[in-house]
């Protein structure tokens, strides 16, 4: 009986060995399969915007990218926030010239050139 539980403890063992062997080898097979969603390529050497986890939102012209959205911005710009109201860009920027961006804090990209605003159409327009 007691050799039987620590053969029953060694398989287990073996399991636990050979689960992360499977796994990098599954890991492996997802990566070459792996390819951006995105085609940034249409915006090489044009000015973009971007907004980064935390709220934080710069532009610059595009030099670069890869799959996982690391970005390489040139002339890039951030915007700087109302310390009173983190909401709200104020006016106040800082010129940060050539950045890379890490591409798992990139929440959003849009295009600098050719936005405009709209009114919202969510508001309903009050009868004066």
């Amino acid at each position: 009986m007691q050799g039987k539980e620590r053969f029953d403890l060694w398989n287990i063992a073996e399991v636990k060995v050979s689960l992360p062997c499977h796994a990098a080898n599954m890991a492996d097979k997802e990566k070459k399969k792996k390819e951006s969603i995105f085609d940034l390529s249409k915006y090489i050497d044009k000015p973009i915007r971007v907004k980064f986890q935390g709220g934080r939102e710069a532009s610059g012209v595009l030099k670069g990218f890869d799959p996982l959205l690391n970005l390489v911005l040139d002339g890039t710009i951030e915007y700087m926030r109302d310390p009173d109201d983190q909401l709200k860009l104020t006016e106040d920027t800082r010129q940060l010239g050539l950045v890379v961006c890490r591409g798992t804090s990139v929440v959003l990209i849009c295009p600098q050139d050719g936005m405009e605003a709209i009114p919202n159409p969510f508001i309903q327009q009050q009868d004066g």
